[in-house]
């Protein structure tokens, strides 16, 4: 079973250059988009981000 997950951006959906593990918790993480450019700080759980800050 794949462990791995790659984040996405939460504005154009398009795969990150960040890979995280489904257990690994991420606060305030400035996540940024090489596709669209944009940066946004976030918070991981689970795999999923949870909330954004623009």
């Amino acid at each position: 079973m794949e462990n791995k997950i790659w984040l996405l951006c939460p504005f154009c959906n398009s795969k990150t250059r960040v890979q995280v593990r489904r257990d690994t918790v991420l606060e305030n993480f400035p996540l940024f988009c090489p596709k669209c450019r944009h940066e946004s700080v976030i918070t991981v759980r689970e795999g999923k981000i949870l909330e954004q800050q623009k």
